[in-house]
């Protein structure tokens, strides 16, 4: 069996691939620019990706190919279309980056509500020193247990946020399409207008691609803090910049872009300097204990698949 993994980096330096290595001939690049996906898939029975994206056009040669496995949860950069045409598995690794994203969220939030960076700031700059006052208490922070906490997405990651955002003492609503469970239910825009912190724990889909949008935007709380470990294209990434520009919400934090890493003609690059921005490249998914476990899962649903069995499968 044929293994090739195209994008070997985006999993990070320390990582062990053994549990891939066990099972077969395995051929890794760190990396694989777009023009070289079909060249390096054209012998594979089994390819590994995070990043890269399959399409009809790179994958019509690979004749002897029969699974895909995805080092994550999402795979909209995979053409699920033409797998199922041409009897091609797709396999996904579900919940294993769950404690990592939410971990990441929840320091985001309370990073971005204590206005930790710039008290940081003051310390390290040397003001703090020369000021001959004991503390600082501006910029004013608040308690989140006073906060009404939204997250939107009732996954996995989403529920993990709520039930650590309520052990902190948040009011907290979810926006998700089951209507049952712990925290109660309310449609995105209630959700956009009423809270104060507002978490994006969604898949992208055609059904969520730009769900906060710039109208939603313009509803939320001035003060509102909006983070998103989710995927760039379910909101709208240049309203949200113009919102910090003109002070109509009060922070933001973000993983994920439309396009990564995001391009000089990207809105973000206008807020860069603000200091009640918090930009990360995109690494909440990627702690150590995660990755390992990815990699575990993605070795199991290669055995499985070739056991004749269906686990994690999408296609």
């Amino acid at each position: 069996m044929k293994i090739v993994i195209l994008d070997k980096s985006t999993l990070g330096e320390d990582i062990d691939l053994s549990p891939i290595y066990s099972i077969g001939e395995v051929q890794e690049y760190d990396s694989t620019a777009c023009e070289l996906v079909a060249e390096r898939v054209a012998d594979a029975e089994v390819v590994v990706i995070n990043k890269v994206k399959l399409t009809a056009e790179n994958l019509k040669d690979a004749e002897k190919l029969r699974l895909i496995c995805v080092a994550a949860t999402g795979f909209d950069n995979i053409d699920t279309e033409y797998c199922r045409r041409e009897n091609i598995a797709l396999c996904n690794v579900p919940g294993y980056s769950t404690d990592s994203v939410a971990q990441v969220t929840l320091s985001m939030v309370l990073s971005l509500v204590t206005h930790l960076g710039q008290y940081r700031s003051f310390v390290h700059s040397g003001e703090y020193s020369k000021s001959g006052i004991p503390n600082r208490l501006t910029p004013v922070y608040r308690e989140v247990s006073t906060m009404k906490w939204g997250v939107v997405g009732g996954g996995a990651i989403g529920m993990k946020v709520a039930t650590v955002a309520s052990s902190m003492g948040c009011e907290v609503v979810v926006c998700r399409r089951k209507q049952e469970g712990e925290f109660p239910v309310v449609d995105i825009d209630t959700l956009c207008e009423t809270c104060d912190i507002i978490s994006i724990h969604l898949p992208l889909t055609e059904e969520t691609r730009n769900i906060i949008s710039k109208e939603r935007i313009a509803k939320m709380k001035r003060n509102a803090v909006v983070v998103n470990t989710a995927r760039g294209a379910v909101a709208d990434e240049e309203a949200l910049a113009e919102a910090v520009l003109c002070g109509e919400i009060g922070a933001l934090g973000v993983d994920v872009y439309s396009a990564e890493p995001f391009p000089g003609s990207h809105p973000f690059n206008k807020i860069l300097d603000r200091e009640n921005v918090c930009l990360t490249p995109h690494m909440a998914w990627g702690s150590k204990e995660a990755r390992a476990r990815c990699v575990e899962k993605i070795s199991e649903n290669i055995v499985s698949f070739y056991r004749g069995e269906n686990k994690n499968r999408i296609v």
